[in-house]
Protein backbone atom coordinates (compact mmCIF):
# COMPACT_ATOMS: atom_id res chain seq x y z
CA UNK A 1 0.00 0.00 0.00
CA UNK A 2 1.35 3.58 -0.72
CA UNK A 3 1.94 5.69 2.02
CA UNK A 4 -0.57 8.58 3.58
CA UNK A 5 1.96 10.98 1.67
CA UNK A 6 1.97 9.81 -1.83
CA UNK A 7 -1.86 8.73 -1.64
CA UNK A 8 -2.14 12.81 -0.70
CA UNK A 9 -0.36 13.60 -3.62
CA UNK A 10 -1.44 11.59 -6.28
CA UNK A 11 -5.10 11.86 -5.11
CA UNK A 12 -4.67 15.84 -5.42
CA UNK A 13 -3.00 15.38 -8.92
CA UNK A 14 -5.70 13.18 -9.96
CA UNK A 15 -8.40 15.63 -9.39
CA UNK A 16 -6.64 18.32 -11.16
CA UNK A 17 -6.25 16.08 -14.41
CA UNK A 18 -10.20 15.27 -13.69
CA UNK A 19 -10.81 18.77 -13.77
CA UNK A 20 -8.71 19.02 -16.81
CA UNK A 21 -10.51 16.38 -18.71
CA UNK A 22 -13.80 17.95 -17.92
CA UNK A 23 -12.69 21.23 -18.98
CA UNK A 24 -11.63 20.13 -22.39
CA UNK A 25 -15.16 18.42 -22.95
CA UNK A 26 -16.41 21.99 -21.98
CA UNK A 27 -14.71 23.40 -24.52
CA UNK A 28 -15.80 20.65 -27.23
CA UNK A 29 -19.55 21.01 -26.16
CA UNK A 30 -20.07 24.88 -25.86
CA UNK A 31 -20.31 27.00 -28.45
CA UNK A 32 -18.63 30.59 -27.55
CA UNK A 33 -14.95 30.80 -28.65
CA UNK A 34 -16.42 33.50 -30.60
CA UNK A 35 -18.73 36.37 -30.62
CA UNK A 36 -17.86 39.28 -33.86
CA UNK A 37 -19.97 41.80 -35.06
CA UNK A 38 -19.50 41.74 -38.89
CA UNK A 39 -20.35 45.04 -40.67
CA UNK A 40 -21.50 44.87 -44.32
CA UNK A 41 -22.89 47.65 -47.19
CA UNK A 42 -24.50 47.09 -50.16
CA UNK A 43 -25.81 50.24 -52.71
CA UNK A 44 -28.10 52.45 -49.81
CA UNK A 45 -28.13 50.00 -47.03
CA UNK A 46 -25.77 49.11 -44.02
CA UNK A 47 -26.07 45.14 -42.85
CA UNK A 48 -24.52 44.04 -39.09
CA UNK A 49 -24.25 41.11 -38.27
CA UNK A 50 -23.64 39.58 -34.86
CA UNK A 51 -22.37 35.77 -34.59
CA UNK A 52 -21.43 34.17 -31.75
CA UNK A 53 -20.09 29.95 -32.90
CA UNK A 54 -17.51 27.41 -31.81
CA UNK A 55 -16.46 24.45 -33.69
CA UNK A 56 -19.36 23.08 -34.74
CA UNK A 57 -22.54 25.26 -34.95
CA UNK A 58 -23.45 28.94 -34.16
CA UNK A 59 -26.37 31.66 -34.13
CA UNK A 60 -26.08 34.98 -36.69
CA UNK A 61 -28.17 37.72 -36.40
CA UNK A 62 -28.65 40.24 -38.83
CA UNK A 63 -29.29 44.58 -38.21
CA UNK A 64 -30.29 46.30 -41.57
CA UNK A 65 -30.02 49.81 -42.02
CA UNK A 66 -31.91 51.99 -38.74
CA UNK A 67 -31.81 48.78 -36.57
CA UNK A 68 -34.51 46.45 -37.95
CA UNK A 69 -33.38 43.24 -36.95
CA UNK A 70 -33.59 40.11 -38.59
CA UNK A 71 -34.47 37.11 -36.64
CA UNK A 72 -31.73 35.09 -34.92
CA UNK A 73 -30.45 32.01 -37.52
CA UNK A 74 -28.54 29.06 -35.89
CA UNK A 75 -25.93 27.53 -38.40
CA UNK A 76 -23.02 24.83 -38.49
CA UNK A 77 -19.63 26.17 -39.06
CA UNK A 78 -18.72 23.52 -41.66
CA UNK A 79 -21.30 24.18 -43.72
CA UNK A 80 -20.65 27.53 -44.15
CA UNK A 81 -16.92 27.47 -44.53
CA UNK A 82 -15.74 27.30 -48.36
CA UNK A 83 -12.15 28.27 -47.59
CA UNK A 84 -10.21 24.97 -47.24
CA UNK A 85 -7.73 26.55 -45.19
CA UNK A 86 -10.11 27.77 -42.74
CA UNK A 87 -11.96 24.38 -42.44
CA UNK A 88 -8.97 22.55 -42.33
CA UNK A 89 -7.76 24.54 -38.76
CA UNK A 90 -11.07 23.72 -37.76
CA UNK A 91 -10.47 20.02 -38.23
CA UNK A 92 -7.28 20.31 -36.73
CA UNK A 93 -8.35 21.80 -33.29
CA UNK A 94 -10.97 19.77 -32.86
CA UNK A 95 -8.44 17.00 -33.38
CA UNK A 96 -5.98 17.98 -31.18
CA UNK A 97 -8.05 18.61 -28.37
CA UNK A 98 -9.49 15.07 -28.17
CA UNK A 99 -5.83 14.00 -28.30
CA UNK A 100 -5.40 16.70 -25.39
CA UNK A 101 -8.56 14.87 -23.91
CA UNK A 102 -6.81 11.62 -24.22
CA UNK A 103 -3.58 12.86 -22.46
CA UNK A 104 -5.73 14.02 -20.16
CA UNK A 105 -7.68 11.14 -19.33
CA UNK A 106 -4.12 8.58 -19.39
CA UNK A 107 -2.71 11.24 -16.53
CA UNK A 108 -5.77 10.39 -14.36
CA UNK A 109 -5.80 7.09 -14.47
CA UNK A 110 -2.23 6.86 -13.85
CA UNK A 111 -2.63 9.29 -10.83
CA UNK A 112 -5.12 7.33 -9.71
CA UNK A 113 -3.32 4.11 -10.06
CA UNK A 114 -0.82 5.53 -8.01
CA UNK A 115 -2.63 7.24 -5.29
CA UNK A 116 -4.03 3.21 -4.21
CA UNK A 117 -0.86 1.35 -5.17
CA UNK A 118 2.45 1.29 -6.23
CA UNK A 119 3.20 0.50 -9.77
CA UNK A 120 6.43 -1.16 -10.42
CA UNK A 121 6.34 0.47 -14.04
CA UNK A 122 8.48 3.54 -14.45
CA UNK A 123 6.12 5.14 -16.80
CA UNK A 124 3.71 4.61 -14.54
CA UNK A 125 4.90 6.36 -12.00
CA UNK A 126 5.96 10.11 -12.19
CA UNK A 127 7.28 10.20 -15.32
CA UNK A 128 3.96 9.21 -16.92
CA UNK A 129 2.11 12.17 -15.38
CA UNK A 130 4.63 14.06 -16.52
CA UNK A 131 4.48 13.16 -19.72
CA UNK A 132 0.68 13.28 -20.44
CA UNK A 133 0.25 16.44 -18.98
CA UNK A 134 2.71 18.03 -20.41
CA UNK A 135 1.69 16.64 -24.04
CA UNK A 136 -1.93 18.26 -23.17
CA UNK A 137 -0.89 21.54 -21.93
CA UNK A 138 0.89 21.53 -25.52
CA UNK A 139 -2.02 20.57 -26.97
CA UNK A 140 -4.59 22.63 -25.78
CA UNK A 141 -1.82 25.87 -26.13
CA UNK A 142 -1.23 24.99 -29.79
CA UNK A 143 -5.42 25.12 -30.19
CA UNK A 144 -4.96 28.69 -28.20
CA UNK A 145 -2.88 29.36 -30.97
CA UNK A 146 -4.60 28.49 -34.05
CA UNK A 147 -7.70 29.75 -33.74
CA UNK A 148 -6.80 32.99 -33.54
CA UNK A 149 -4.60 32.76 -36.53
CA UNK A 150 -8.12 31.30 -38.31
CA UNK A 151 -10.17 34.05 -36.95
CA UNK A 152 -7.19 36.85 -38.32
CA UNK A 153 -5.96 35.06 -40.87
CA UNK A 154 -8.41 33.73 -42.96
CA UNK A 155 -11.50 35.95 -41.78
CA UNK A 156 -13.25 32.79 -40.34
CA UNK A 157 -15.85 35.50 -39.03
CA UNK A 158 -16.32 37.52 -42.10
CA UNK A 159 -16.93 34.01 -44.44
CA UNK A 160 -19.72 32.51 -41.69
CA UNK A 161 -21.20 36.32 -41.74
CA UNK A 162 -21.34 36.12 -45.43
CA UNK A 163 -22.91 32.67 -45.02
CA UNK A 164 -25.71 34.09 -42.89
CA UNK A 165 -26.55 36.74 -45.50
CA UNK A 166 -29.10 36.25 -48.49
CA UNK A 167 -27.20 39.59 -50.93
CA UNK A 168 -23.36 40.10 -51.48
CA UNK A 169 -21.92 42.33 -49.45
CA UNK A 170 -19.08 44.26 -49.43
CA UNK A 171 -17.11 43.99 -45.90
CA UNK A 172 -16.30 47.45 -44.12
CA UNK A 173 -14.84 46.94 -40.57
CA UNK A 174 -15.54 43.38 -37.64
CA UNK A 175 -14.96 43.05 -34.21
CA UNK A 176 -14.14 39.97 -31.98
CA UNK A 177 -14.90 39.27 -28.57
CA UNK A 178 -13.33 35.95 -27.35
CA UNK A 179 -15.67 34.03 -25.00
CA UNK A 180 -15.81 31.73 -22.07
CA UNK A 181 -15.41 28.44 -24.51
CA UNK A 182 -11.64 30.03 -25.73
CA UNK A 183 -10.23 31.33 -22.41
CA UNK A 184 -11.58 27.79 -20.60
CA UNK A 185 -8.08 26.31 -22.24
CA UNK A 186 -5.95 28.79 -20.42
CA UNK A 187 -7.32 26.98 -17.27
CA UNK A 188 -6.90 24.02 -18.54
CA UNK A 189 -2.85 24.61 -19.14
CA UNK A 190 -2.83 26.03 -15.51
CA UNK A 191 -4.44 22.87 -13.92
CA UNK A 192 -2.05 20.62 -15.76
CA UNK A 193 0.92 22.89 -14.75
CA UNK A 194 -0.80 22.41 -11.01
CA UNK A 195 -0.64 18.64 -11.56
CA UNK A 196 3.51 18.60 -12.87
CA UNK A 197 3.80 21.01 -9.78
CA UNK A 198 2.29 18.44 -7.44
CA UNK A 199 3.92 15.12 -8.10
CA UNK A 200 7.20 16.78 -8.34
CA UNK A 201 7.17 18.02 -5.12
CA UNK A 202 6.09 14.45 -4.00
CA UNK A 203 9.14 12.87 -6.60
CA UNK A 204 11.79 15.56 -5.66
CA UNK A 205 10.73 14.69 -1.11
CA UNK A 206 11.21 11.31 -2.28
CA UNK A 207 14.71 11.24 -3.73
CA UNK A 208 16.47 13.49 -1.39
CA UNK A 209 14.68 11.58 1.56
CA UNK A 210 16.43 8.77 -0.31
CA UNK A 211 19.39 10.19 -0.68
CA UNK A 212 19.86 10.79 2.85
CA UNK A 213 19.28 6.71 3.41
CA UNK A 214 21.99 6.38 1.09
CA UNK A 215 24.85 8.19 2.59
CA UNK A 216 28.24 6.98 2.17
CA UNK A 217 29.81 5.46 4.89
CA UNK A 218 32.59 7.58 5.60
CA UNK A 219 30.19 10.66 6.62
CA UNK A 220 28.59 8.13 9.67
CA UNK A 221 29.98 9.13 13.45
CA UNK A 222 33.20 8.28 14.04
CA UNK A 223 32.87 6.29 17.24
CA UNK A 224 31.10 3.70 15.23
CA UNK A 225 32.72 0.12 15.35
CA UNK A 226 32.58 -1.61 12.25
CA UNK A 227 33.29 -5.49 13.00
Amino acid sequence: MPSRKKTTMFASAFLTCVCSFVMICVVLATQHWMSSEVHFSHTNSSVTVSLTYGLFTGTCEQFVDMGLQVSEKTFQVADKLSNTKAKSIITAIIVILVLGLLSSLLSSGITCTNAVSNPYQTFLGPIGVYTWNSLCGIFVLICMILFPVNVEGNGLSIELAHGCISLPQTHIKSAHTYGYSYWIMLLIILLNIASIIIIYFYDHARYSKKKEQERPIENAPKDVILF
